[in-house]
């Protein structure tokens, strides 16, 4: 049997999650990686996982589907067992999301429900599902945003449910710990990346404001998140529990 360590990482194909799948396998770091449509770009990231000499399965999910919950976590133990020789995996990343931005007055019950479904009630119960699978002496990492701490206009319900993530990982923390599972959550500030139609990215006045509000003088890249997480899941890191860590670059301070 593998003794090497498993991460699953939710929505692995692109963004923050692909690049923290490929800095877990720069850590020796096995991973599986779920994407809601785009296969091609799922085997492209298993690609580059293996180039680097780890081991690596790519699954279809939609975490707003909380009815297919069942099946995803009967294939995972499949290709644990086939593909890696394990009946456990060790980290799990609840890093998938969509991005919506809309002035609270104007926030539809159809665009609540799925902020909703994907964020937060998505994370609960797909986290609830695996926990047969997760290892004794695992982590759970929870990805929530700064705007859980700081309040831009049209994020209401996004950062509802982020905040929603933030105290849910604390119970989780508390109610994990007897099998040494800890629980934290990581909180991205502006990021250029593609999540939300790639605002931050491509808006260079959005850009600019963003960097003057931010101590470190500019926006995030992905190569700021995807080495944190590595980091936080790295052995040196198993006595925080419990705890939110903000990459920001310090922003609002």
């Amino acid at each position: 049997m593998s003794t090497s360590r498993i991460a699953l990482i939710t929505g692995g194909n692109r963004g923050l999650g692909k690049n923290a799948a490929l800095a877990l396998a720069a850590q020796g770091v096995d991973v599986v990686i779920t994407y809601r449509g785009n296969r091609a770009e799922a085997e492209a990231v298993v690609a580059e996982i293996e180039k680097l000499g780890r081991r690596a399965n790519a699954l279809q999910l939609d975490v707003g589907q909380v009815v297919s919950f069942d099946a995803f976590a009967t294939q995972l133990r499949d290709v644990l067992g086939k593909h890696f020789q394990r009946d456990r995996f060790d980290f799990l990343v609840n890093n998938a999301g969509v991005g919506i931005h809309a002035p609270f007055a104007q926030t539809t019950e159809a665009q609540f429900d799925e902020l909703m479904n994907v964020h937060f009630k998505g994370v609960f119960f797909l986290t609830q599902k695996l926990l047969p699978l997760i290892a004794d002496g695992g982590r759970i990492l929870n990805v929530s945003s700064g705007l859980a701490r700081f309040s831009f206009p049209g994020y209401s319900a996004y950062g509802a449910m982020k905040g929603a993530i933030e105290v849910l990982s604390r119970y989780l923390a508390r109610e994990l710990g007897e099998r040494g599972i800890a629980v934290n959550v990581l909180a991205p500030g502006a990021i250029e990346t593609d999540f939300g139609g790639a605002t931050v990215r491509n808006n260079p006045d959005l850009k600019a404001h963003l960097a003057s509000l931010t101590a470190l003088g500019r926006v995030g890249q992905a190569d700021d998140i995807g080495g944190l997480v590595a980091a936080l899941l790295s052995p040196a890191m198993g006595w925080v529990n419990g705890q939110r860590i903000e990459a920001s670059g310090g922003i609002f301070l």
